[in-house]
């Protein structure tokens, strides 16, 4: 971190661990033109990682299902940018939801009694209500050249406890997402490949706060805030095969994105012993860096046709989560504060996704799909991020209004199990520490709605 907290480390003959987080639920200027362009599918829906595969789309009633390898609409700038010559004309599609998340914690028996009884309420977003959505269009230059554009969110975890939940001193408020806008290229080599590529603009956004145990009782929790905004590059490749015309794979690649967030710690609320300790160590104005990375990932996916009512479709994906680089902060022991910050480990996961598209009559398609997502945490989970592994269930339909006008309808029910969470306190409530918590998440699961229209022009 910066060279006040390195100094007083040195002094103190301890390693005093780099503050390194911000991250903010606030969207700024910029965040809210994207915001309403089509905002964040992200939260607790992501469980298996952070990144999401609902956006709005058809992709919701499919489960991901062919997520590369569809190809059907103008969504696929986003999944597979190669995609875009299967599609005549511009096109231009539009995607809302909207999700509920069933995340709440249940304290045990083994969780300090200084730490009261609250709970922390319906964690994702507002009550468990969280919006999402998206825009892409596709733009034909010729026949085997487009130019395509798309705008979501399907990176974060927007997380907020009561007040005075029991894990309050490890965390209380936590945001981390992640808007992308794209602007993407697809060119058509021959009649069965094709290839495309996507620049991802992403704009972070970081919040992460934390209450303080304050040593004098009468002055009640302190605070700690870390807030920061950036922006992260990155590229998306894609590829797209068509065997024949009723079957096609597509293969894509999205590189890491580093989100470097920066800026200075917010305490508030402190008692005055506790202020002149770490200002003391140079602590209390000091500027934090904190480095996620976004992680690299990759996809194969099939769509075959197996006659004129009912195609086929799958996909296989791995995400690099163990070089995530989340932290935890706050003050284990405020009669001792050596350290601010704590490193959460995890692991890579992968992805496996099954379904079926039957064509009911000629303006109907019913969409279908199954998914599954390996656990990005080992044993416990941290209440920062109450998510892990995870099943999907979904169904959708979508109804051909015209040769130029589509919409569609989806539904997905995740069902992330229950979690469970140990965290072991260095320190007594009593004398400033952060205590002992233990509990559950019991039956976590989200459910996504998405309505979205085509446009072909």
């Amino acid at each position: 971190a910066g060279s006040k907290m390195v100094t007083a480390v040195q002094e103190m003959g301890e390693e005093m661990t780099a503050w390194r987080v911000s991250m903010t639920g606030r969207c700024r200027a910029a965040a809210r033109v994207a915001w309403c362009a089509g905002a964040l599918a992200a939260g607790q829906a992501t469980a298996g990682g952070l990144i999401a595969y609902e956006v709005g789309t058809a992709d919701v009633g499919l489960a991901s299902a062919g997520y590369g390898a569809r190809a059907q609409d103008a969504s696929t700038v986003f999944t597979n940018p190669a995609g875009m010559t299967r599609l005549e004309g511009t096109q231009v599609l539009a995607g809302g939801q909207a999700l509920w998340g069933n995340t709440r914690f249940s304290a045990s028996s083994g969780t300090s009694p200084g730490l009261g009884s609250d709970n922390g309420g319906y964690v994702v977003g507002s009550d468990g209500w969280f919006p999402g959505g998206g825009g892409f269009a596709s733009y034909s230059v010729s026949p085997g050249l487009k130019l395509g554009f798309a705008v979501t969110g399907n990176f974060g975890a927007p997380l907020k406890y009561d007040n005075s939940w029991v894990g309050r001193y490890y965390v209380q408020e936590a945001t981390l997402l992640g808007i992308s806008l794209l602007p993407s290229i697809a060119y058509k080599v021959n009649d069965k490949l094709s290839l495309g590529a996507s620049v991802n603009a992403l704009y972070g956004i970081y919040t992460n706060q934390v209450a303080i145990n304050n040593p004098a009782p009468r002055f009640g929790d302190g605070r700690l805030k870390l807030d920061d905004n950036t922006w992260g590059w990155g590229l998306n490749l894609g590829l797209l095969y068509e065997v024949d015309p009723g079957t096609r794979v597509g293969l894509t690649w999205n590189s890491q994105v580093d989100l470097d967030f920066a800026a200075p710690a917010k305490f508030s609320n402190l008692a005055p012993g506790l202020a002149s300790l770490l200002a003391s160590r140079g602590a209390l104005n000091a500027e934090l860096k904190v480095g996620i990375k976004v992680p690299q990932q990759a996809m194969a996916s099939v769509f075959t046709e197996v006659n004129d009512r009912w195609a086929l479709l799958g996909s296989i994906g791995w995400q690099q989560w163990s070089k995530f680089g989340q932290l935890q902060i706050g003050i284990d022991d405020t009669m001792n504060p050596l350290s601010l910050t704590k490193d959460l480990k995890f692991k890579d996961t992968w992805h496996l996704a099954l379904g079926a598209q039957h064509r009911l009559s000629e303006p109907w398609l019913l969409n279908f799909g199954v998914a599954y997502d390996s656990a990005m945490q080992s044993g416990d989970v941290s209440p920062l991020l109450p998510v892990n592994s995870a099943w999907r269930f979904a169904v959708g339909g979508e109804q051909q209004l015209s040769k130029n006008a589509a919409w569609g309808i989806a539904a997905e029910y995740l069902y992330g199990g229950t979690l469970d969470t140990s965290l072991q306190g260095s320190a007594p409530v009593l004398v400033g520490g952060r205590g002992d918590v233990a509990g559950a998440y019991h039956n976590t699961g989200t459910i996504f709605v998405a309505v979205y229209h085509n446009w072909k022009f």
